[in-house]
């Protein structure tokens, strides 16, 4: 618990006056719990025994101002404390957030969806909870107990031993019940993942679980983890809720033997009715906070468990590294020299070299790969990105290593459009002009490009269309356009297509390939193709088969030197 508070410490220097309400707060709460136990002293042996007219006209006033004291304190310190842990919650979500998107592609790659969201909203909200509510409660808590244990030690310090005498007794059995929460905590928020994970393939399924009716399937799957989570849920609302009978039971001895002591002082004259009756007042109030913050503490398991999952992510670190170079020339040339690349123990590209460079003489500059699938055409194209790193060999781009080169500057440079498409539900300008500042005129021309404005210009809104969640309310082709025109709003030095045509119109794909055709002339072009149409403009093709090029040349060299692609022209390339 200590380690936590000190890793969150330093997100408490930016709410100096907030923490300072918070401690004015719980100081007015602990005065007005332990005034209201000793003002019963007076209330009884002044007015009720020494009928005291006197002071019969200015302690109910006392009263008032106590309980007054004790519900503004409860105020600011429960809105502050939100407002604190609120804050901090917004600012550990951005960070977590800002973390993970730097981390490798391969990190995605193995982690479900609904994990990393679960660690984002889930895990971060328990631990908002500690490093507000639950500290502030432990300060609040700790106040009122120093006050009320003054009160009953003030009245009586024999009757406070016995009092407080079994307190020590209950801190074992307290400790091994909040070990118990922490592992009900680590199952509990680890079901949580997986029930997210579950629901968003549902939701990202949906048209092939229709397709299957797999509809009763799906939901039973999630029935059975939702079961579990509910199993676990109840183990830990059981585990937590044992705390307060347990302290009532400890607490009944306590007081039982109070009574005893207290009311034989009480008959011999020792002690007054008032007095007993303040003491008395002070130790049941006593046990409200103790049994809060044994609840606290088992609830703060919880964060801690939280806080672990979390701390995983963030010790996490991108294997591959930033360099210092911007991109500042067109991009003439790209080397692949020796290249190889593993994904975990499987080879995706065994010493690839490839040379290829910007020939404005010759006006095309269209690069084709083709090959089966899992040659590794995609695998080379990711390595250009730096999605990965290779194992071996080198990558240049105009002589220097892309090593050399920041990230963001690469990938500013080379557009990628994937046979994936990607609507984001904004506005179709926002889609295009994606991570850039929207410019309608630029956005006009790009949509232009990637033939567009035919369906564009008939929309009521036009280019402030907004999409739907994957652009549903476009049909397949009208989607892929987009993502051309994001393409080229981007304008690039170097051009990526996966595929990008294939839910085309054969009219639609020759009037994009027209302007794929003109990007071109002076830039280079990849262009993975499954298909002829994609790569009869290509002035070269590389074939690679089992991760490595077998054959770099024209279509026509292809056709005559290499049975390999032979057969994939007779198929079509498929």
């Amino acid at each position: 618990m200590i380690k936590f508070i000190k890793h969150y410490a330093p997100h408490y220097t930016n709410y100096k006056f907030q923490i300072f309400l918070v401690i004015v707060g719980a100081i007015f709460v602990a005065l007005g719990e332990s005034g209201t136990a000793y003002v019963i002293q007076p209330l009884l042996d002044e007015i009720f025994i020494n009928k005291d007219e006197q002071k019969l006209f200015y302690l109910p006033f006392l009263v008032v101002i106590l309980y007054s004291a004790k519900g503004l304190g409860r105020y600011w310190q429960g809105y502050y404390t939100a407002y604190i842990g609120e804050d901090i919650l917004r600012k550990i979500q951005d960070k977590l957030l800002t973390h993970m998107v730097d981390l490798d592609l391969s990190f995605f790659q193995q982690n479900h969806n609904g994990e990393m969201i679960s660690r984002i909203t889930n895990d971060i909200s328990r631990i908002k909870t500690a490093v507000s509510e639950t500290i502030a409660l432990f300060f609040q808590e700790s106040l009122v107990i120093v006050g009320l244990i003054g009160v009953v030690v003030y009245q009586n310090p024999l009757l406070a031993f016995y009092g407080l005498v079994v307190m020590p007794l209950a801190l074992y059995p307290l400790s091994l019940l909040a070990k118990r929460m922490k592992k009900l905590s680590f199952k509990s928020q680890e079901k949580n993942s997986t029930i997210l994970s579950s629901l968003s393939e549902i939701f990202n399924n949906i048209e092939i679980i229709k397709a299957n009716h797999t509809n009763k399937y799906e939901v039973d799957r999630f029935k059975e983890h939702n079961l579990e989570f509910f199993h676990i849920n109840m183990k830990s609302i059981k585990t937590n809720l044992i705390v307060s009978p347990f302290m009532e039971v400890i607490g009944s001895f306590a007081v039982a033997g109070v009574i005893i002591v207290g009311g034989k002082q009480v008959i011999d004259g020792e002690m007054s009715v008032g007095a007993f009756f303040s003491f008395l007042t002070a130790l049941f109030l006593l046990y409200t906070p103790i049994k809060r913050l044994s609840r606290a503490y088992n609830s703060f398991q919880d964060a801690l468990a939280a806080h672990e999952r979390i701390g995983e992510l963030f010790n996490l670190q991108s294997t591959i590294k930033d360099g210092r170079l911007n991109i500042k020339q067109d991009i003439k040339s790209i080397c692949f020299d020796g290249v190889s690349l593993k994904y975990a123990d499987n080879l995706a590209l065994n010493n690839v070299n490839l040379q290829v460079s910007v020939d404005e003489k010759r006006k095309n500059n269209i690069i084709a790969l083709v090959g089966d699938s899992g040659s590794g055409k995609s695998s080379l194209v990711s390595l250009l990105l730096r999605f990965y790193q290779s194992n071996s060999g080198s990558i240049k781009i105009n002589d220097k290593d892309i090593k050399n080169f920041k990230i963001s500057s690469l990938r500013d440079s080379i557009a990628f459009v994937t046979q994936r498409v990607y609507i984001f539900n904004d506005s179709i300008l926002n889609n295009v002009a994606y991570g850039k500042k929207p410019n309608r005129a630029k956005a006009m021309k790009a949509l232009k490009k990637a033939h567009c404005d035919e369906f564009v210009d008939k929309l009521e809104n036009g280019v402030d269309t907004i999409l739907d969640e994957f652009g549903l309310n476009l049909s397949g082709g009208q989607r892929q356009r987009i993502t051309l025109a994001r393409a080229f709003y981007k304008e690039p030095k170097v051009l990526i297509l996966d595929e990008a045509t294939s839910a085309l119109d054969n009219k639609s794909e020759s009037l994009i390939i027209n302007s794929i055709n003109k990007f071109g002339e002076k830039n280079l072009v990849f262009i993975i193709a499954h298909r002829l149409s994609s790569i009869k403009n290509a002035y070269k093709i590389a074939l690679l088969k089992n991760g490595e090029i077998i054959a770099f040349d024209t279509q026509n060299n292809l056709l005559k030197n290499s049975k390999e692609y032979q057969q994939l022209h007779k198929k079509g390339l498929s």
